[in-house]
């Protein structure tokens, strides 16, 4: 039989798709500069700099940019991701905390943390900033849902989350809490819709839980206390618990204390411990990468990074970055 009367189907070569880039992207509160981490070889492997106080950062879908919040001279530097340059400094309404972006990449969303309290959403085609949304109290975290629908702000003086319709950009509905809001995380319905958010607040070693079609909070996880280690009251800014995140997979939480200098996962949905870590000095901000088998956590108090593996519950390494190191995301890169 001839090449020509066979399918020439089958002699085509399926090649795999190459992998997508992963970086962890990691701030420094105490210096100038944010550090780039490849996941593949939890090895610093870039650096962007000139950016004083950087506090939040977030990268674009497409892996194009990232976005560091400068709370110097109140700004939104944008980052180009291939060389690491800033390309521009966009103007703020006031002195940012974190920020984020939405799932089209095509706002960005900073909190502004001056009084009395916005969120001051960028346009990323004409890089300006083209609102700021009011809202109750001087904003410490931005977030958007996994399903874009709801932008997300925590206030630590106006002791509120307060919940913004995306397309509408208008506050919605909020949650008050006796204390400060801190980190947030999200668990999703089966749709993608938002089902819970685990709210960290000030003065508590835990984090609460929220019922997102409710607007309720329904339950308070305390994290235990270790045996033997001394608690750490130093650097804690009132804040006990400041970190926490839901695997990609969706089958576990983790939550960093700070008094402890540890790690703790839970699973989920149900929330059942499954046990701690020690991770190092002021464990504060978290990030995983896609897969779900690693977290990383900025270690503020030692300069490093920990990263976890997830399965195990166990340090496998610890990565020098800059001073004070806090806020960090991951990126990916097609």
């Amino acid at each position: 039989m001839t090449l020509s009367r066979l399918n020439f189907a089958a002699f085509v070569l399926i090649l795999p798709l190459p992998a997508a880039s992963v970086r962890i992207l990691q701030t420094n509160s105490a210096g100038d500069s944010v550090h780039i981490i490849d996941p593949a070889t939890n090895k610093v492997i870039g650096e962007i700099s000139g950016i004083e106080v950087n506090h939040g950062v977030a990268a674009a879908p497409n892996g194009s940019r990232y976005y560091v919040s400068n709370e110097a001279d109140r700004t939104l530097a944008v980052v180009d991701a291939k060389s690491l340059k800033v390309t521009k400094n966009i103007p703020l309404s006031g002195r940012p905390n974190n920020v984020a972006i939405g799932r089209d990449g095509r706002r960005v969303y900073v909190a502004i943390a001056v009084a009395p309290g916005a969120v001051d959403v960028i346009d990323t085609t004409s890089l300006e900033r083209v609102k700021s949304i009011p809202v109750k109290g001087a904003v410490h975290n931005t977030y958007v849902t996994p399903d874009g629908k709801f932008v997300i702000a925590g206030s630590i003086p106006g002791k509120v989350l307060t919940v913004i319709d995306s397309q509408t950009d208008q506050p919605v509905w909020s949650v008050p809490f006796e204390n400060g809001v801190r980190p947030i995380t999200f668990e999703t319905n089966p749709d993608g819709s938002t089902k819970r958010m685990f709210v960290q607040i000030s003065e508590l070693h835990g984090f609460t839980v929220v019922d997102f079609a409710t607007h309720k909070e329904v339950a308070r996880i305390t994290l235990p206390d270790v045996p033997g280690v001394a608690k750490n009251l130093e650097g804690v800014q009132g804040s006990p618990s400041h970190g926490i995140g839901i695997t990609p997979d969706g089958k576990t939480l983790f939550a960093t204390s700070k008094w402890y200098g540890h790690v703790y996962a839970y699973s989920m949905p149900d929330l059942k411990y499954l046990g701690k870590v020690a991770t190092g000095t002021i464990p504060d901000w978290l990030t995983f990468t896609p897969d779900s088998k690693s977290v990383y956590v900025a270690c503020a108090g030692d300069n490093n990074v920990a990263v976890i593996d997830v399965k195990s519950i166990k340090v496998m390494t610890r990565i020098p970055v800059g001073e004070t190191p806090k806020r960090n995301t991951t990126a990916v890169a097609p």
